[in-house]
């Protein structure tokens, strides 16, 4: 099976009420992780590379990596640049292979978001891509984006409509209360998600989908493991799942996952030298690292996406 786009993935998933994962990658254990436990639940899947892991491991060797993803599996997989900067990045994945590209032009006025996502979307469907852009703001960190909290703003419904219709994109990512990074919200209080926004901008744009960033829930039996085995990790608490639950049973297609694999990679690797200080094969404390994202990929498509037995 080829490389797909996410177009079909998304029908299916609005008709049925579930969401597909996009799985940030950055190196060959993360990759086979995310894609042991798809393939084991027989789930379709997003494979995505931020700005951060272009840098790291180079377009060329992410894009081989995820073509070997492809060649061992029998999974539907996309490969998606999350958070293109600008159109030339936009371009140069398009052009390299990917089959979808996110333009984050949010942080500009509306008419030159609406100007800057209609370029990438007419160069990207010239060549057979699909494009994802977003609306609102989002606070938080993560690789290059970075949003103070006084910045974030919600997506306002009455955009929408216009938006999607001048831009020609095929998703649109949405603010509605998630946060980039694992820093989201102190213990005591009580994160929700605006769901009336969601179901809003779902009737204003009936059948078109949804996009959430910012939605690792942050599992605290990693970060109690980091924390055990020398770490020092902030006390912080996620999006509750049942609700990212709730948000993919309705307009939400495609929710991105990205801290909680970190924190699961770093957890693996931390647990296996403090048991084995003597050890220096990274073949044996990256495995341990594999192991754990392959446990929240699987945790996240049953009790997240409902993305089991949809490949």
């Amino acid at each position: 099976m080829a490389l797909v786009t996410t177009t079909e993935m998304f029908k299916k998933a609005y008709t049925g009420g579930y969401a597909i994962g996009a799985f940030n990658v950055n190196n060959m254990e993360i990759v086979q992780g995310i894609v042991e436990a798809a393939q084991e639940l027989n789930s379709p899947i997003i494979l995505q590379a931020s700005a951060g892991a272009r840098k790291y491991a180079k377009a060329a060797y992410l894009k081989k990596l995820v073509e070997a993803a492809v060649e061992t599996s029998d999974i539907p997989i996309a490969l998606h640049l999350d958070h293109g900067a600008d159109f030339d990045i936009c371009k140069d994945c398009v052009d390299g292979g990917f089959t979808s590209v996110m333009i984050d032009a949010s942080s500009k006025p509306f008419a030159e978001n609406i100007e800057i996502s209609k370029k990438v979307a007419d160069y990207a469907h010239s060549k057979g891509a699909v494009v994802e852009a977003e609306l609102g703001t989002l606070a938080g960190i993560e690789d290059a984006v970075k949003v103070a909290d006084d910045k974030a703003m919600f997506t306002d419904p009455d955009e929408v409509e216009e938006f999607v219709k001048k831009t020609g994109v095929d998703s649109l990512a949405i603010a509605i209360g998630t946060s980039h990074g694992a820093y989201k919200f102190k213990p005591g209080t009580d994160p929700k998600l605006r769901l009336d926004i969601l179901e809003e901008v779902a009737k204003r744009l009936p059948g078109f989908p949804i996009v959430l960033h910012g939605s690792s829930s942050v599992p605290q039996k990693f970060v109690k493991i980091i924390n055990e085995k020398g770490g020092a990790l902030t006390d912080a608490i996620g999006i509750p799942e049942d609700q990212l639950r709730e948000a993919a049973k309705g307009a939400v297609c495609k929710i991105n996952i990205d801290s909680d694999l970190r924190l699961g990679m770093t957890a693996g690797i931390r647990e296996h030298m403090a048991a084995h200080p003597d050890h220096f094969d990274p073949r044996q404390y990256l495995a341990d690292g594999r192991a754990y994202v392959k446990e929240i990929v699987h945790d996240k498509i049953i009790n997240v996406l409902g993305s089991e037995n949809k490949a």
